[in-house]
């Protein structure tokens, strides 16, 4: 069966959906990498400091602070074993890297590929393909905040997503 225009059409908008929502969940991945890198600082370089103090603590005779910065440091060494920040900058990341991808296939696809096709059956299962890809990565992300989400919608009402040769259009 030949493809119709009016099936084209809703193939567009509906990879047009998806490319929207591929932007605001890889904006809000990546915003929720850059908050756990930033935790991973927050607890590992005062962790690192103090251990360096409490060893000089010790050798300097000063138990009761070398004594109270060791606690300190293994209260620290502890929320980072606990929190791994580190690990979830890291799987955000990578979400927020496979958001992007998948937005740019469907729009490489949406764009130039489409036009090419000339069956329903190859348009839809063509679609169906970022259709599946989209659902696993939902299933397979780690789940973002409400403020990392907010936080995206703001970026992209300003225009932080957009490229330049869309600007126009």
């Amino acid at each position: 069966m030949t493809l119709s225009n009016d099936l084209k059409q809703k193939i567009r908008v509906e990879l047009q959906r998806m490319e929207e929502d591929c932007v605001h969940s890889g904006k809000s991945h990546f915003n929720a990498s850059s908050r756990w890198q930033l935790w991973n600082y927050f607890i590992g370089i005062p962790s690192v400091i103090l251990s360096a103090c409490a060893s000089s603590a010790f050798f300097g005779d000063h138990a009761t602070v070398a004594g109270l910065m060791t606690s300190a440091v293994t209260v620290l060494a502890a929320l980072i074993t606990f929190l791994k920040p580190s690990e979830r900058s890291s799987e955000h990341k990578s979400s927020g890297d496979q958001y992007l991808s998948l937005r740019n296939d469907a729009r490489v696809f949406r764009e130039i590929e489409l036009e090419q096709i000339t069956h329903d059956v190859a348009a839809i299962a063509g679609m169906n393909g970022f259709t599946k890809r989209r659902n696993e990565l939902n299933q397979a992300s780690p789940q973002f905040s409400n403020r990392d989400r907010k936080k995206a919608a703001h970026g992209i009402d300003v225009g932080e997503s957009t490229h330049i040769v869309d600007k126009g259009n």
